[in-house]
């Protein structure tokens, strides 16, 4: 069963290939497992089929590739429908440390090492099959920030990929399964890789470091109902898309080379927490939340321009989940670094829970003079996939 008659044999094929187009039981999205004799990390897997996606509260892995593709201009509705079959069959076998259908490398894919395969809708992709009309309302461009220096190179898509895994041998195997047969109707537009610390080299759960030497992600909603309430969709004004969220992708360069210039004291006092724990300037833990209104001899201990001043929620619903990962570049002649972060949100509604928190950052943060936003993509990211079905069907097969 190869997967070029699957990509093109529509239902017929993906049926033959034991997905059929009945929907099935749903698993928890985010369930880890190893297995019995499992002596390491490389067997633990993250199960594919769920109420949501996984990949987006998964527990972040070591290493991420975020691939956007564009649809060529002869692609159809029924293609795309096709592509996410394939998609989805690979993926599901992928993630379970089993080789994809006609895998000419299985032996790539027996360590899994809690891989997860999230896929993601851009703003055109609606109008191009013509759903415009159950496109997510907060699902398109956002407005221009005064700090924005945008490259196409790192902006847009149609479709999105994004890969986690704790091991780089097989997302770069993954990543190679899930583009090679969708070329003859995709071109890649942007691949951004980011890394992240080493699964073991720290205890679970410990924030990450990013490559100013910062915790980066110390403040998230908590699992549960928090989550729930925040980036999860319900059925809302388009009932296709309960069980998903919004992304959008920010890739930001770091000016590491006039950041080095700086003294431990200022690099607190721009973001507004201690370097070595994380802690908040009027806090003594990483998690201690932070007091704007603390000051000493008239002067404020977190300066209003700080970092994490500036990205404090004003309002309860100016929150989302944030996971970053760092990239490190070649840099070009004459700068010893080209690095930065690739920064991903996940919410219910980009307009009233992520704009007003950038327009802040873009307007009067003082990390501002060290990190320039240089691609920038949104995505809506369809609710996850029961046995049997495939990913976005419940909005590709609407009318059908």
């Amino acid at each position: 069963m190869s997967r070029r008659r699957l990509l093109t044999g529509g239902a017929a094929a993906l049926g033959a290939a034991g997905v059929g187009a009945a929907a099935g039981s749903f698993a928890t999205a985010a369930t880890v497992s190893a297995t019995a004799d499992s002596s390491g990390f490389g067997s633990d897997t993250v199960a594919f089929h769920g109420d949501h996606q996984a990949g987006v509260e998964t527990t972040p892995q070591a290493h991420a590739v975020f691939v956007a593709l564009d649809l060529l201009p002869a692609a159809t509705r029924d293609d795309v429908m096709s592509i996410m079959r394939l998609w989805t069959a690979d993926a599901s076998r992928l993630t379970a440390g089993q080789p994809a259908l006609a895998d000419t490398e299985p032996e790539l894919a027996h360590s899994p090492s809690r891989l997860t395969v999230t896929v993601g809708y851009g703003p055109m992709l609606f109008d191009r099959v013509g759903l415009t009309h159950r496109r997510p309302s907060s699902v398109k461009a956002l407005p221009p920030f005064v700090i924005d220096r945008l490259d196409p190179r790192w902006s847009g898509g149609d479709l999105l990929l994004h890969i986690g895994c704790d091991d780089p041998t097989t997302l770069a195997h993954a990543r190679r399964v899930l583009l090679q047969n969708v070329r003859s109707l995709t071109r890649i537009r942007w691949i951004q890789h980011g890394f992240r610390t080493a699964r073991g080299a720290r205890p679970d759960g410990t924030t990450m470091r990013n490559l100013m030497g910062q915790v980066d992600g110390t403040v998230n909603p908590s699992p549960g109902p928090d989550l729930d309430g925040l980036v999860w969709v319900d059925r809302g004004d388009q009932p296709w898309f309960a069980g998903g969220t919004t992304m959008v992708l920010r890739r930001i360069r770091i000016e590491l080379d006039t950041w080095d210039e700086l003294d431990p004291r200022g690099r607190e006092l721009s973001l507004g927490r201690r370097q070595d724990t994380g802690a908040p300037l009027t806090g003594t833990a990483e998690h201690d939340d932070p007091d704007f209104t603390a000051s000493e001899a008239g002067i404020p201990v977190i300066p209003e321009n700080a970092h994490i001043a500036r990205a404090h929620h004003r309002t309860p619903r100016e929150r989302f989940l944030r996971r970053a990962y760092n990239y490190d570049d070649p840099p070009p002649t004459g700068a010893t670094s080209d690095a930065g972060l690739i920064f991903t949100a996940y919410q219910q509604d980009i307009d009233s829970q992520f704009v007003p928190v950038q327009q802040r950052l873009a307007e009067a943060d003082a990390l501002n003079e060290w990190i320039t936003p240089i691609g920038s993509a949104v995505f809506a990211i369809p609710p996850g996939v029961g046995e049997g079905g495939y990913l976005g069907q419940s909005l590709l097969d609407h009318g059908r």
